[in-house]
Order: C-alpha cells, then sequence, then structure tokens
C-alpha cells in the first residue's frame, strides 16, 4: 500500500513538474550601484530566480511580477510570420557576435505574443542544457516544420548557421507573401459569392413576404416563376435554422473530409487547379514554391534526394505533393531531375528545360531561383489581374441571384391590367 501511494506521489510530482519550470517574462524595476533607476525584462522560472539574476548583474531589485498581456495582445499561437522574424533577427544577432542563448533571449523579451515567449523560453532552455538548434527546433514541428529544421542542421554542419538562417528568413518572407496572394486570389469571389447568397436570404425572408401580401389582395393567379421564388421563402421563414445547420455543416464535414481522406483531398486539388482562372495561379505558385524550395535545400548542401523529401509538403498541392514523391523515387534510382520531372506531366516545358540547364551547367539552384522568381511575378500579375477577369463570373453570379429574385417579384405587375 505504501508503495503504491509512493508511485503515485512520484506520478503527481511528474505531472506538476513541468507547470513549475515553465519559463516566463517578468518586467522588473530596480537601481544599479549607483543608485540610478533601471527597469526592464528578464525571463525565468519565478521571481526568487529573477532577482538572484539581477543582482548578480549589479542590480538591486524594488519591483519584481509576471508580465501581463494587454487586451490587445496576441497569445496562444505562433503565426508564419513570427518565425521568419525570429530566423531573421536571429541570423542578424549571430552575424553581430551575439551568442546563441543570448539572442534568443532577447529576441523573447521583445516579443508581445506570450506563445512566442514561450516557445522561445523552451529552445534557449533545450539548448542550455547542451542540444543544438536544429533538435530544440524540431520539438516544435507545427512551428518549425521539416524543410526548417533541415536547413539549420545543415548550416550548423557548415559553420554557417548564420547565413542559412538568413537565407531561411526570406525564404519564409517570400512564401508569406506568395501565400498571401493565393488567399486574395480565392478570397475576392468568394466573399463576393457570400454577401451574393446573404442579400439573397434578406430578400427572401424580409422583403419576398411583404410583395406577396400585395398580390395576395389581387386575386390573380402568380406566375410559376413567382411562386417558386414565395415557396422559397416560406420555407426560409420557417426553416431557416436547418437551412444555416445545413450549411455550416456541409463545411464543416467537406474541411474534415479534405483532412482525413487523401482520395478526397486530392479530388478537390485537382478539381481547384482546373478552374479558368483560379486554377492557373494555382499551378503557377505550386511550382514557385516547388521551385524556391528546392532550390534553397540544394544551395544549403542538403543531398538531392533528401531535399525532394522536404519539397512536397511546401507546395502546398496534393497534386503536386504526390508529383514531387514520384520525381524522388526516379531520382533516388538515378534518373536526373529533369527528366523525373517531366514524366510526372506537370511542370511547363520551359521549367523542365531550365532544371535540364542547371544540372548540366552545375548551376542547379541558381536556375531553379530563376524559375521561382518567374512564376511569383507570374503569380503577382494575374492576382492584380484578377478582378477585372472575374467581374463578368461574378456578375453572373449576383444577376442569377438577386435579380432572378427582382425579376421574379416584378412579374405579376404585367397581369394586373387583366385583373382590374
Amino acid at each position: 500500500m505504501a508503495t503504491a501511494t509512493a508511485s503515485r506521489s512520484k506520478a503527481a510530482v511528474g505531472k506538476t513538474q513541468p507547470r513549475g519550470d515553465q519559463i516566463k517574462t517578468f518586467q522588473w524595476q530596480g537601481t544599479d550601484k549607483r543608485g540610478k533607476k533601471m527597469k526592464g525584462e528578464t525571463m525565468g522560472k519565478n521571481e526568487n530566480l529573477v532577482k538572484a539574476e539581477l543582482r548578480r548583474q549589479g542590480i538591486n531589485p524594488t519591483k519584481v511580477g509576471e508580465r501581463k498581456l494587454g487586451m490587445f495582445s496576441k497569445s496562444g499561437k505562433v503565426s508564419p510570420g513570427e518565425i521568419a522574424i525570429f530566423a531573421r533577427q536571429l541570423a542578424t544577432m549571430m552575424q553581430s557576435g551575439v551568442p546563441m542563448v543570448q539572442a534568443i533571449d532577447i529576441i523573447g523579451s521583445g516579443s508581445k505574443n506570450g506563445a512566442m515567449v514561450e516557445l522561445l523560453a523552451d529552445i534557449k532552455t533545450n539548448i542550455e542544457g547542451g542540444t543544438t538548434l536544429n533538435e530544440a527546433l524540431a520539438k516544435h514541428p507545427v512551428q518549425f516544420d521539416e524543410l526548417f529544421c533541415n536547413l539549420v542542421r545543415a548550416g550548423e554542419q557548415a559553420g554557417v548557421l548564420d547565413t542559412v538562417l538568413d537565407t531561411v528568413a526570406t525564404y519564409k518572407e517570400n512564401m508569406e507573401a506568395l501565400k498571401s496572394k493565393i488567399k486574395k486570389a480565392l478570397y475576392y469571389p468568394a466573399s463576393v459569392i457570400a454577401v451574393a447568397v446573404i442579400v439573397s436570404a434578406i430578400l427572401l425572408m424580409f422583403v419576398v413576404p411583404q410583395f406577396e401580401a400585395v398580390f395576395a389582395n389581387f386575386g390573380a393567379e402568380l406566375p410559376a416563376f413567382t411562386q417558386m421564388i414565395v415557396a422559397a421563402s416560406k420555407f426560409m421563414i420557417a426553416y431557416w435554422w436547418l437551412a444555416l445547420i445545413i450549411v455550416v455543416g456541409s463545411i464543416v464535414a467537406l474541411m474534415q473530409a479534405f483532412k482525413r481522406s487523401q482520395k478526397f483531398a486530392h479530388f478537390v486539388d485537382r478539381m481547384m487547379l482546373k478552374l479558368p482562372v483560379i486554377g492557373q495561379i494555382l499551378h503557377q505558385s505550386a511550382i514557385a514554391r516547388f521551385a524556391r524550395t528546392l532550390a534553397l535545400t540544394f544551395k544549403s548542401g542538403v543531398p538531392l534526394v533528401e531535399a525532394l523529401e522536404t519539397v512536397g509538403g511546401a507546395t502546398g498541392s496534393v497534386v503536386y505533393s504526390d508529383a514531387t514523391r514520384l520525381i524522388k523515387e526516379d531520382v533516388s534510382v538515378g534518373y536526373p531531375l529533369n527528366i523525373a520531372m517531366r514524366q510526372v506531366n506537370l511542370f511547363p516545358n520551359m521549367v523542365v528545360q531550365m532544371t535540364a540547364i542547371g544540372e548540366e551547367a552545375g548551376a542547379l539552384d541558381t536556375m531553379l531561383f530563376k524559375v521561382a522568381e518567374f512564376y511569383e511575378a507570374e503569380v503577382n500579375n494575374a492576382v492584380d489581374s484578377l478582378s477585372s477577369l472575374l467581374e463578368p463570373f461574378i456578375m453572373v453570379i449576383i444577376g442569377g441571384l438577386v435579380g432572378g429574385m427582382v425579376v421574379g417579384m416584378y412579374l405579376p405587375i404585367f397581369k394586373l391590367g387583366s385583373v382590374i
């Protein structure tokens, strides 16, 4: 019995221990040896340890307290943009001669995101414990993907970590800019159609019933199209909650199916790539991501086959990810990269030819960077002109939904003459 109690006590201690060891950010005020007032922020496990560290630095702390996030401060999630800023700041400080641990401490102290502060504190603790930077980053796969960790590992092995981090920061910034362009391309038509649907629902629930009451006083039979709109209005008024459940449920179901079913995700991805305007932008962005990611990893010293393992996930497309896996299999058995790319039948001839030239000249990374720059420029131009390209399509949608109901409500007016 005593043994079981002791075991439970140890288990309880093991569960609560990490919470006690959690690194936090403390704000402090104090005076130096000359009596000059000072204030700042320091990361530590608790107030006593922070006070001891301040005294060791010759500061007499008068007030120490855990930093609280403001009402508008971000917390709970670390964005890819913050990871790019972290890589840039760490590279800059290391190039300036600041030790890695101290640089991470400084970056954490300057962050207003509580989740980012905790993330950097854990990385710092791991490095102080003897792990390498890439091993510390690999413990947080959500924030630092396999590509990021592989590049950092290559930089550490080659002794050029600061240069690699600077390159990774540039890569992250370019990828985020490209993602922003793609989201803009997708959100514009989706938002317009959503507004059209909302306006249609408002007309059905509040405007159409008023017309119906007017038409009922004339005693004339309504046209079939008008009767359809009136029936839809009655359904929306009586079962609006059911329509809302169906819409929200369908969206959630599709999202879950996309995450859990590879076949469904592959189907949706292929359909998106076949869309008239959006599909071309998605094709170009996937090629740009493929080329830039492969160029960066190859330039950093990662072997080509190993680099291809991480490239697929960076393309943002299930179709291109599967194609990258096939390319890797062909390259691993001895095929040149350009031949393997041609076999998947996804890459334009220009991309394949530039890859072949790069392989022959021993400048594969340079040629791939040029491919990435070309297709990123194509994406930027396509997104900038997207609004004018989609205007006819959007007008048809809006006209079909809103204009159709307006026409349906005015059709009975043409029959008023025969009734009067």
